[in-house]
């Protein structure tokens, strides 16, 4: 792996059975955003996807790694790729992890604060901002509430109370 930024994926969230396979907490759509991937790197060492499976909580299978013990030594660590190897966007669509740390703005250019999560509770993207009295809010990311422009977020500050 390079030193380019990195992007988690998931985490491992302990063993699975006496084989080696881990159990994962998935932070893509889905599985298959992880199974494109043969090469991944685990707590910043890189490892071989051999197979994954499963929906709600995924199970998956490196290379490298042959038994329990190995797997549970894995516990709590990031599964990461580089940046540049998730696919390409079409026009409009955006990666979380490219929203956090840009600015948040006011129509007029005021700075609002700085997005430092995005959350999603099934309704749509919400941005978590943190204001500059270290106070945070969510505020909803769509259209009119939230635009993203220009390498920041546009906010309405009626709706980051």
């Amino acid at each position: 792996m390079t030193d380019e930024s990195q992007v988690t994926l998931a985490a491992i969230a302990g063993a699975h059975g006496v084989g080696g396979e881990v159990r994962l907490k998935l932070f893509a759509e889905s599985v298959d955003s992880l199974k494109r991937h043969k090469q991944v790197s685990v707590g910043g060492r890189p490892l071989t996807l051999k197979s994954i499976r499963g929906g709600g909580q995924p199970v998956a299978r490196f290379a490298e790694i042959g038994d329990r013990n190995a797997a549970e030594a894995l516990r709590g660590q990031l599964v990461t790729i580089p940046r540049s190897a998730l696919p390409q966007l079409e026009e409009g669509e955006y990666y979380h992890a490219d929203l956090i740390g840009l600015p948040c703005v006011d129509k007029a250019g005021e700075a609002l604060g700085t997005v430092v999560a995005v959350e999603n509770f099934g309704a749509g993207d919400l941005l978590e901002i943190e204001k500059p009295d270290g106070k945070r809010g969510l505020v909803p990311f769509k259209s009119g509430i939230a635009d993203l422009t220009d390498q920041r977020v546009v906010v309405d500050p009626a709706f980051l109370a």
